[in-house]
């Protein structure tokens, strides 16, 4: 296997076992919350911030453990990687997280694909999907200038603190909040709804390249 699609790889398979545990935790958390939303909210919070912490460790010298393609957008602004690369990661993102949703379907014996129902819309919501992926955007790129080996931490630790302090949970990345459209357990969205999230995280990641920039982070000059 070659270089990139060892990359490939393991985007794809770190953005499934994500999405798998976004879901799954969903699932395992309402089941044991018996009605309480603030218990199944932090058993979500603290699994997908405990696996993001493992993944972005174990195959982040192999990828970079994008797993989001807003990262990845943001690394092609940068020249970090170049435009047919970011369109092979932004590809497989997209089909892990949705195979990372049947996954999860499949472990709790639930229908494999299901149209989201949750309503996730108004400006409260894509103010907080603006902001939680502004706040991610820049927890990645400064993280990794000043404290990389620390990264994976920062990364699952602000996550954690988003899911309790957005109103949207903090989905901060397009292929989540795709394949969150195709299931109906606490983690869903309606497929209706997915468009205004994607719009907002966009509209973060503009803001958190210009914060940074302004702070210093500025782009590799090229060699």
């Amino acid at each position: 296997m070659n270089l990139l699609d060892q990359r490939l790889l393991a985007e794809g398979l770190g953005t499934a076992l994500l999405l798998a545990t976004v879901v799954g935790s969903g699932v395992m958390g309402v089941a044991l919350a018996d009605g309480n939303d603030a218990v199944a909210l932090l058993a979500n919070a603290g699994a997908t911030a405990g696996m993001l912490y493992v993944l972005i460790t174990i195959l982040g010298p192999i990828s970079g453990a994008h797993f989001n393609p807003a990262v990845t957008l943001v690394m092609a602004m940068r020249g970090e990687i170049g435009a047919r690369q970011a369109a092979a990661y932004v590809s497989v993102q997209l089909l892990g997280a949705l195979a990372g949703v049947v996954l999860a379907h499949a472990m709790f014996d639930l229908d494999l694909l299901q149209p989201g129902t949750r309503v996730r819309t108004g400006a409260s919501q894509w103010l907080s999907e603006g902001v939680a992926t502004f706040g991610l955007l820049l927890t990645v790129l400064i993280g990794a200038k000043h404290r990389a080996a620390a990264l994976p931490a920062l990364v699952a630790a602000y996550i954690f603190a988003a899911y309790w302090f957005t109103s949207s949970t903090s989905f901060a990345n397009p292929a989540v909040t795709v394949a969150r459209g195709f299931t109906q357990t606490f983690a869903g969205i309606r497929l209706q709804d997915v468009l205004g999230f994607v719009l907002a995280q966009g509209a973060g990641v503009i803001a958190a390249v210009a914060i940074a920039r302004a702070l210093g982070v500025k782009e590799p000059r090229p060699t």
